[in-house]
């Protein structure tokens, strides 16, 4: 009921907007400025609502930390589950998943304050103009927010392959090494896949870190180094301060928002589906 309640007050208002604003404008345009208007004819004369932009920040700021994300925390996954001692284990899982209790407040800070120079330093070093704030920068920061998750899910999904698989490929006369990545990891496989879908819906809803170490600029550029926004940024933007709700400037925010919403619930009902077949496996 909740979640039905959530998904008609996005519908209701952004049907408002589309009244007043083409669908294809929406999704099609490559211009994002609605405080103000490209054009005295543009529909809602109030700025210009070509969300591609926001859509393409959103994609490779995810991106980007997914790629962080994803490899360090299955590392992490396989030596805890596979090769870790005892103590080890108890000590380095809770440690990592320490990662996941800090304030997103804290990893912006980290990101504006220590990586972003960082990056822009090198890039100098190597002949190259990049900005403090980038897409790499936000993205390399929040990858290393969503690692626990990555971790921990691969690693509960990997302990839960019986250990009759292993003692099979032992038999057979594998190293633990290839009872791994050709035994455990196969049957891994599905919960590893539900893990890294989970991962990028909590990315995709990120808004502290992109606000400060990403901007809010709604750049359409394929360079990470520049400057760019997120779905969830802009609709704080737009949202902040007093604001007519009639204007499609408000109402673009509640567009933004039911567009969010359908994404990761996929993206969860993907991976809900996913461990489920996992599940009905191995039990």
């Amino acid at each position: 009921m909740t979640t039905l309640g959530i998904f008609l007050s996005l519908i209701f208002e952004s049907l408002r907007f589309f009244a007043q604003v083409p669908p294809l404008d929406f999704l099609t345009g490559l211009q994002w400025s609605p405080q103000t208007a490209m054009r005295e004819d543009q529909a809602g004369q109030s700025g210009a609502f070509g969300a591609v932009p926001v859509f393409l920040g959103t994609l490779m700021i995810t991106g980007v930390a997914m790629l962080v994300a994803l490899p360090i925390g299955l590392m992490i996954a396989f030596y805890l589950a596979e090769y870790a001692p005892a103590r080890m284990r108890a000590a380095v899982k809770p440690a990592v998943e320490l990662l996941a209790g800090v304030p997103t407040v804290v990893y912006g800070y980290f990101a504006l304050l220590t990586v972003g120079p960082a990056i822009r330093g090198f890039a100098e070093a190597m002949g190259f103009a990049v900005p403090t704030q980038s897409a790499v920068a936000a993205g390399a920061v929040m990858g290393i927010m969503i690692i626990p998750f990555i971790s921990s899910l691969s690693d509960d999904v990997i302990n839960a392959v019986p250990q009759s698989l292993r003692d099979g490929a032992y038999a057979l006369g594998a190293t633990k090494s290839e009872t791994l990545l050709r035994v455990v990891f196969p049957a891994a496989l599905p919960g590893i896949v539900g893990a890294f879908l989970l991962g990028v819906s909590r990315a995709i809803g990120e808004t502290m870190i992109v606000v400060m170490a990403a901007g809010r600029a709604a750049n359409l550029s394929a360079n990470p180094f520049e400057a760019m926004t997120t779905v969830t940024v802009q609709i704080v933007a737009v949202l902040t301060g007093d604001q007519e709700f009639d204007s499609p400037k408000t109402l673009s925010a509640f567009t933004l928002g039911i567009t969010l919403f359908v994404v990761t619930l996929i993206l969860n009902v993907i991976a809900l589906i996913v461990v489920r077949s996992y599940r009905d496996r191995y039990e």
